[in-house]
């Protein structure tokens, strides 16, 4: 049995957890801008400018309040974040470095935000330290890029 389990392929599980935190994380950006809806797993899209929403800027002054940052700081950089990363972990290019910063806002929800939320958030975390580890797998754009790169030499 455990030699069976040894067969999981790497690339199915790096593409699922590219695939899991990233729409998490795309979901949680998209409830913080408005004119702009992309949203795949309803089949959402209407395209236009995007604007942070007021909504999200009163849970930043509010529930997610973060020392240092200002709040229409933190809510820009948030949703800029949740847009951006999730994007290239999903398509897989630089894929370690934003499995890193999705990291390092998970770590700050965890602290800062919901600390009574560590189930899921370790789960977030598990699946981004497994992808700074061992790579986001043939499936993406980082693996075609070393592939043309070795070719080249």
């Amino acid at each position: 049995m455990t030699a069976c389990f040894g067969r999981i392929p790497h690339d199915l599980i790096a593409v699922l957890a590219r695939v899991s935190v990233a729409m998490t994380f795309w979901q949680s950006g998209q409830t913080k801008i408005e004119g702009l809806v992309v949203d795949p797993l309803r089949g959402a899209l209407e395209l236009g400018i995007p604007r942070l929403s007021d909504n999200a800027l009163e849970l930043f002054r509010s529930e997610y309040a973060l020392p240092l940052l200002a709040p229409e700081v933190a809510a820009r950089m948030a949703a800029v974040a949740e847009h951006v990363f999730p994007f290239l972990l999903l398509v897989g290019l630089a894929s370690r470095l934003s499995a890193l910063a999705l990291l390092g806002m998970t770590l700050v929800i965890q602290v800062f935000v919901y600390p009574d939320a560590f189930p899921t958030h370790g789960m977030w975390a598990v699946a981004l330290l497994y992808l700074m580890a061992r790579g986001p797998g043939t499936a993406s754009l980082d693996a075609l890029l070393a592939r043309a790169g070795t070719r080249r030499r």
